[in-house]
């Protein structure tokens, strides 16, 4: 299934997840003496739904509290602004698809310059993924494999089920976008 397929087929808690990694992946390196994960809570929004509200509040503080602009920052913290408070309907899919565009964005940025940026995207959205840079595609087979993940967990399993591997394969796409960034910086400096 191509990434749109999974996001449209996902699950309150799938979405949650889906989200919360796509957003913690775009998140710079944090600052020395900083607070090495500001959206932590999320992740136990994306286990308790009842507690989903008062986390998400807890993440845009956390964010908030942040130093440094960086457009990446920005816009994580204009998505969390947008997160639904119910964790449930339209909103929250439109919101994790969001979180998805603005993963593979931020991945691609650190790509090759392709021509037409919003039409790779697109295209490795749908499941065509040719032409595009190992950031891009590797965000891509990231989002795909959490959601196939979030997706076999049984509907009986505990809340937090697969939370554990979703954050772990969050975390090394993290590592590998922040390795490229650093890479880079050493490049042009």
């Amino acid at each position: 299934m191509s990434l749109l397929e999974l996001i449209a087929a996902a699950d309150e808690r799938g979405l949650t997840a889906s989200g919360a990694a796509c957003l913690d992946r775009c998140l710079p390196q944090p600052a020395e003496g900083a607070a090495p994960d500001p959206l932590r809570p999320l992740w136990a929004g994306c286990a308790d739904g009842a507690a989903w509200p008062d986390r998400l509040a807890e993440a845009r503080a956390a964010l908030d509290a942040l130093p440094g602009a960086e457009a990446a920052v920005q816009r994580i913290r204009k998505l969390l602004g947008e997160a639904p408070a119910d964790r449930a309907g339209a909103e929250l899919r439109r919101w994790a698809d969001a979180c998805s565009v603005l993963a593979l964005e931020v991945h691609l940025g650190h790509d090759a310059e392709p021509a037409d940026r919003a039409e790779l995207v697109g295209r490795c959205r749908a499941g065509d993924p040719q032409g595009a840079g190992p950031l891009l595609a590797g965000e891509t087979a990231r989002q795909i494999r959490i959601l196939e993940m979030l997706a076999e967990i049984a509907d009986e399993a505990p809340a937090g089920a697969g939370l554990r591997q979703v954050l772990d394969v969050s975390a090394e796409g993290q590592r590998v976008l922040r390795a490229a960034v650093s890479r880079r910086a050493r490049v042009r400096g």
